[in-house]
């Protein structure tokens, strides 16, 4: 598992969505965006609805994936900083309002709850982390 840099944690904490890469069957890449955010050392994600959507179809069927969290603010020339994560998806049957009120309070604030809360169980999904880079002041710190 790879190391997760700290400036990097700070980042996808204050992202508002991440990029979702997963591979098609025939190969192809496909993109969607997701809430997602660090607990511990893993990626963690959620959806209540559509559990069987392409993204969920392509990392039960192949669980390499790849997300990206883009800072909301820049204040510096070039690209807004990024971190890309790469690892593998484990997707789990139920446990989304569980993700999603842990995700909450980064996207909310501190104490917040989903405000979704009659929902189905959904499911959620865990990504081991194989891989961080991207563009950042974090990057020295992975060096």
């Amino acid at each position: 598992m790879a190391r997760i840099p700290d400036a990097a944690r700070q980042l996808i904490a204050e992202a508002s969505l991440a990029q979702v890469v997963t591979i098609d069957r025939d190969g192809m890449p496909h993109v969607t965006l997701a809430r997602a955010g660090l607990d511990g050392d893993e990626l963690v994600m959620a959806t209540f609805f559509n559990v069987d959507q392409r993204k969920i179809r392509n990392m039960r069927r192949d669980p390499r994936v790849a997300v990206c969290f883009v800072a909301k603010d820049h204040t510096g020339e070039g690209l807004h900083p990024y971190v890309v994560i790469e690892g593998r998806a484990e997707v789990t049957e139920g446990g989304a309002l569980e993700v999603m009120d842990y995700l909450a309070q980064f996207f909310l604030g501190p104490g917040k709850k989903s405000p979704r809360r009659d929902v189905p169980a959904g499911l959620s999904v865990r990504v081991s982390v194989d891989r961080v880079y991207g563009q950042g002041p974090w990057r020295e710190e992975a060096e």
